[in-house]
């Protein structure tokens, strides 16, 4: 029997609503985001739910000391605005104190690169995985579809210290049918085919799926690796992984050269010692206007599945020659 897919926040959400029935530590807080499941944890546990409002900031400032009592917490908004619009707040009081004290508190942003596609440039999230990834003592999560997200939750209660989940916000194809993958690695091998693999997150590992399909009707094999813990990855397995590979490419729904994902790479190939080439594929650098499609938008900006297999394509000749 196939699994259905549904949306990131509410496999999660789900997860949280039935552990606060039997664990009276976890905490949940918002800025003015609801959704079906919410609703359920505000009625069934209304005296460890807060609502601030519309301040972000705030946000993190409660969630803090919720969790300075002991709490284990779950703050909840879209993507854009629990990073970019209360850095601050998220540096000094999670990144800067979970150094000297134990603190779990877990930011929920929902809304990840182009997943909110009508809502503008004001909504969607380009910028979070380069800005998160600056800050010590902050895990990243980015799955791929509502199985991983789900799971996730397991190691939010086990960890401390300050986590972000970027969640896309539609309802995506289910990778992960019938197990789960390693959650202790980080990362998980789709493909291990050819001399060319892809390292793709969130979204991408869909559309890294689809161009590997593509480029195999063309006698090209590509290997694909969903690496969804972008902080706490096995590096000693996930270079074995990657050390037989000649070119490695990576894909993130992100600005690329601006400190995601590709730097991450760059970084991890050079003090591993991989003899390998890279080609980042990430969104074209600029804020654009113009209502799309997600595919539309994501052929305009460099990483549509055309617009990578044209890319990729051009990058395997160079290996070749």
């Amino acid at each position: 029997m196939s699994v259905r897919p549904i949306a990131m926040r509410d496999a999660f959400l789900d997860r949280i609503c039935r552990a606060m029935a039997e664990d009276d530590q976890i905490f949940f807080t918002t800025a003015d985001f609801g959704s079906p499941v919410v609703d359920r944890i505000r009625e069934q546990f209304p005296k460890r739910y807060v609502n601030v409002g519309i301040a972000e900031q705030n946000l993190i400032n409660v969630s803090a000391g919720l969790a300075i009592e002991g709490y284990k917490v779950f703050a909840y908004a879209i993507a854009p605005f629990i990073t970019m619009r209360c850095y601050e707040q998220i540096r000094v009081n999670l990144a800067l104190l979970s150094e000297v004290r134990p603190i779990n508190v877990n930011l929920i942003g929902v809304g990840a690169g182009y997943s909110y596609v009508v809502s503008g440039p004001t909504h969607q999230c380009y910028e979070d995985l380069a800005i998160m990834r600056a800050l010590p003592n902050v895990t990243i999560y980015s799955p791929s579809d509502h199985i991983v997200a789900s799971a996730l939750f397991d190691r939010c209660l086990e960890n401390t210290g300050p986590k972000y989940l970027r969640f896309d916000a539609q309802v995506l194809p289910v990778l992960y049918e019938p197990g789960l993958p390693d959650l202790d690695r980080g990362f998980n091998v789709h493909r291990s085919d050819g001399n060319i693999c892809f390292v793709a997150t969130g979204y991408m590992v869909h559309t890294a799926l689809k161009v590997a399909d593509q480029l195999a009707s063309a006698g090209v094999s590509i290997g694909v690796v969903d690496l969804f813990d972008i902080s706490g990855y096995a590096a000693d397995q996930l270079q074995a992984v990657l050390k037989p590979y000649d070119g490695i490419v990576t894909m993130e729904e992100g600005f690329h050269g601006c400190g995601g994902v590709d730097a991450m790479m760059f970084e991890f190939i050079a003090r591993r010692g991989l003899s390998t080439r890279m080609l980042n594929i990430g969104v074209e650098r600029g804020y654009r206007f113009e209502l799309g499609t997600r595919t539309d938008l994501h052929e305009q900006v460099g990483i549509g599945v055309q617009a990578v297999t044209k890319s990729v394509t051009e990058f395997v000749q160079t290996i070749s020659v």
